[in-house]
């Protein structure tokens, strides 16, 4: 989209474009991979989920399929933070965002300090998801019994086991964290499937970012 094109809903007030076409297609690639992985990775973590299989189409193929839709969503996730690391680093406005929780969980935005693309705790869970992330894949490879599992020490895969279950926790918490957020900040979930928010959604929730956006419309 050009700086000097004019978004508009139905009702003629005027959008911003928050993320790109290939941006959400490559969200919802990591988060539909994500989803296949944590109900098959919960099938195999226990008897009492070991139904979760018939998601990928039973036992066989849940052990088969699950380390490659790892790898997929792995790169898809790869390619998110090559496009979005630069916005993600913390500063001193994220650290003042953080020590007024109560303001944040109580919803008075208008005494929050002015935020950027995003706030604190979405830069906050995109480390967590990187560490994550790289936890699960090294694991993963340690533990795949098709291709790499025959070169290390019965031991070595114990303890990749144990990580890959603790990786895989953290995240799936991590996430449900993420998608309630999403759910509670009204106009974040249409952010990610339309691509656009209001006006005023923008001055609200991420005033910095709004005023950074007017300015590139003035070039």
């Amino acid at each position: 989209m050009k700086h000097d094109e004019i978004l508009k809903d139905k009702e003629g007030y005027p959008l911003i474009e928050r993320y790109k076409p290939n941006e959400r297609t490559n969200h919802w690639i990591t988060a539909i991979s994500f989803v296949l992985l944590a109900v098959s990775g919960l099938a195999l973590f226990h008897p009492a989920m070991s139904w979760m299989a018939v998601f990928l189409g039973g036992g066989q193929w849940t052990r088969i399929l699950h380390p490659f839709i790892g790898i997929v969503m792995f790169v898809s996730f790869l390619v998110l933070v090559l496009r979005f690391w630069h916005h993600n680093f913390l500063d001193a406005t994220d650290r003042q965002w953080l020590k007024q929780m109560d303001d944040v969980l109580a919803n008075r935005e208008e005494k929050l300090p002015r935020i950027g693309k995003y706030n604190a705790g979405q830069k906050l869970l995109f480390w967590v998801l990187i560490v994550s992330m790289v936890g699960l894949l090294l694991t993963g490879i340690v533990m795949w019994r098709a291709w790499f599992s025959h070169l290390f020490a019965i031991d070595v895969i114990r303890v990749a086991s144990l990580l890959h279950a603790f990786f895989a926790f953290v995240i799936i918490v991590s996430i449900i964290v993420h998608v309630y957020a999403g759910i509670w900040i009204k106009g974040s979930m249409g952010a990610m499937i339309r691509g656009t928010v209001t006006y005023g959604w923008a001055r609200r929730h991420h005033p910095r970012w709004f005023e950074d956006e007017m300015r590139k419309r003035k070039h």
